[in-house]
């Protein structure tokens, strides 16, 4: 098995015992009475944790893949978001979350700024608690309407939080709003005691974002920044020293021209960050290929073990969940098991770690769990409603694309 706190560790031939879903002991030849999972030839790490992500874009898979951040704010968000039914947004919630747990994401940061009316934001949170992921619900309106997150359906969705269900505010923000919107933000958040999620650049209307809402009494440990490719150092200086966190997003930062990849200036500058995956109109869906992308940064900027942790830990600290994303007793038993077996594996046992980050595939990931309970087993989905879910979206994606 390999734990990612306080450092990444491999330990041979050690069991872990779930009980209450929650991890209970880690050691040599631990004897119950329970249900055994055979480990043996598995590769087991925590579950990985995403931590920027808009589920409700899943019936559009490849649609913006040509497309720059203008573009897909046209495309995506304009064209098509436009027209997104609480049905649609139920099946792409669905979709992408069984996604996710395939490809052992255990929780993910749904950024769901497409909410228009309640019967949204209730057709999103069913999808997630029906798919059995652990989530941190971002509500919010589109960056088009330069509106601010509707207080009241916020509170209203606030009794729908769960061990699992976590929400926050998923705001506009200084780069695409006006500043009294923002203010209305960043008050609603701590009124109600939740998080900001937001996405951050710099441009000639606002250089300095981040430093704009530190002069205003905005500035917040519990805020994840989304992206700021082209913040200059300055700004990533005011986010070290209000604590807060970035999601960099490598494929699609990449893909969508936002700017140079950030994670080594988030390094350098002592920011706390974490991976996600965005929007699987122009990236895959699942953390190994963020992985990826982030180590091919180079050889003297992050090892294999810094990676895993970006996917792991590293993201479940910017969320603000102190239980997942390691191995840890007492830890939620959120737990992911890869065949050491399969083709594109062998050979790597002797450094399980860099065989994880540098190899590892979906393909590979053969049992899930979140919090004790398996929603993978053999290789397979667990659950019962992925016929119906898959035929959901489908008829979703003809629909928005007709």
């Amino acid at each position: 098995m390999i734990d990612t706190a306080p450092e990444v560790v491999v330990r041979r031939n050690t069991d872990v015992l779930i009980d209450a879903g929650r991890i209970a002991a880690i050691g040599n030849g631990l004897r119950v009475d329970a249900e055994v999972i055979d480990a043996r030839d598995r590769i087991v790490v925590p579950g990985f944790v995403d931590t920027h992500r808009h589920l409700w874009q899943t019936a559009l898979r490849g649609i913006a893949v040509d497309a720059n951040l203008g573009g897909y704010f046209e495309r995506v968000l304009g064209t098509y978001g436009a027209r997104f039914r609480a049905e649609d947004v139920a099946a792409g919630n669905l979709v992408g979350a069984l996604e996710c747990l395939d490809a052992g994401i255990t929780t993910v940061q749904d950024y769901s700024h497409v909410q228009r009316t309640p019967d949204h934001a209730d057709a999103a949170l069913d999808a997630l608690r029906r798919s059995g992921i652990r989530a941190v619900f971002g509500y919010g309106p589109s960056p088009l309407s330069g509106g601010a997150v509707d207080a009241r359906q916020m509170r209203r969705i606030m009794d729908r939080r769960s061990e699992r269900l976590g929400l926050a505010v998923a705001a506009i923000g200084p780069s695409f709003a006006p500043f009294e919107t923002v203010q209305a933000d960043w008050e609603l958040a701590d009124a109600l005691d939740v998080p900001v999620v937001v996405h951050i650049s710099s441009s000639s209307d606002t250089p300095d974002p981040v430093t704009r809402l530190r002069d205003a009494g905005l500035a917040r440990r519990n805020t994840l920044y989304v992206h700021g490719n082209n913040l200059p150092d300055s700004e990533l200086k005011v986010i070290a020293e209000t604590g807060a966190a970035v999601s960099i997003t490598p494929t699609v930062e990449a893909r969508m021209e936002m700017g140079e990849p950030l994670a080594g200036r988030l390094r350098a500058a002592g920011v706390h960050f974490s991976l996600g995956i965005d929007v699987v109109t122009t990236a895959a869906g699942d953390m190994f290929r963020a992985m990826h992308e982030v180590l091919s940064l180079g050889y003297t900027t992050f090892s294999a073990a810094d990676v895993l942790q970006l996917a792991t830990v590293g993201g479940a600290k910017a969320l603000g969940l102190a239980d997942v994303g390691s191995l840890a007793v007492g830890n939620q038993a959120d737990v992911v098991l890869l065949r050491g077996t399969d083709v594109n594996l062998a050979g790597g046992m002797h450094d399980p770690v860099a065989t994880v980050v540098t190899a590892a595939h979906p393909g590979n990931v053969e049992t899930v769990l979140v919090g004790g309970t398996p929603v993978k087993r053999d290789g397979r989905l667990v659950s019962t409603s992925l016929p119906a879910a898959l035929a959901a979206l489908a008829e979703s994606t003809t629909y928005l694309t007709a």
